[in-house]
């Protein structure tokens, strides 16, 4: 699949955000909620392996991220012309696919501390939470968390490492797939259900 490597660098990254130690440096609904996430990861990591650290994870992207946001800003114009079946399967096959490559892509827990620095609120309702992400064998990773309450309660609803969107990466991989592939968001899905089952 055409993206795969700028998908690895980001479950790569990602992987090692939320396996670090959580450091407290600043408070509030918005920072807990990371810390909660990286918390949880951690525990499945050091308890379950195989299928069950797969359902793990998959739980917490469904708890955690607003999921239906992110997917509909990654597939961008194309989501409206999907039906509802197509989003539907669109969305099941993605976070089973994400669910999958990060439970295939966590390692052992390495001593990596993440360490919320700040908190800021923009004027739509979006808490950016910078974070940076300790290595034991490289530079600090900057990593900002977008957090909103869409009727949920706070959900994530992106992930920037070190300033590339997670989410605008996806739009561009996706929509660059679909192109490439006759303009159908069936070929999209076919593939992430491919990935996402084998």
């Amino acid at each position: 699949m055409q993206f795969a490597s700028r998908r690895a660098f980001f479950y790569a990254a990602a992987a090692a955000a939320v396996l670090a130690v959580p450091a407290h440096a600043a408070d509030g609904p918005a920072a807990q909620l990371i810390e909660k996430v990286a918390g949880e990861v951690i525990e499945l990591i050091k308890t379950t392996q195989g299928a069950q650290r797969e359902a793990g994870i998959r739980s917490v992207l469904e708890r955690y991220f607003d999921l239906t946001y992110m997917g509909r800003a990654a597939l961008a114009t194309h989501w409206d012309g999907t039906t509802p079946a197509q989003r539907d399967r669109f969305l099941k096959a993605a976070i089973s696919a994400e669910a999958r490559a990060y439970a295939e892509r966590f390692g052992q827990y390495g001593g990596q501390t993440l360490a919320v620095t700040s908190v800021s609120n923009r004027a739509n309702g979006v808490f950016v939470v910078a974070s940076k992400l300790n290595q034991s064998n490289g530079q600090p990773i900057a990593i900002q968390w977008e957090v909103r309450d869409s009727g949920q309660g706070l959900r994530i609803t992106d992930v920037k490492i070190e300033g590339v969107s997670m989410v605008m990466t996806r739009r561009s991989d996706f929509n660059s797939y679909i192109q490439n592939n006759g303009g159908k968001v069936d070929a999209l899905i076919g593939e992430l259900e491919r990935r996402a089952g084998r």
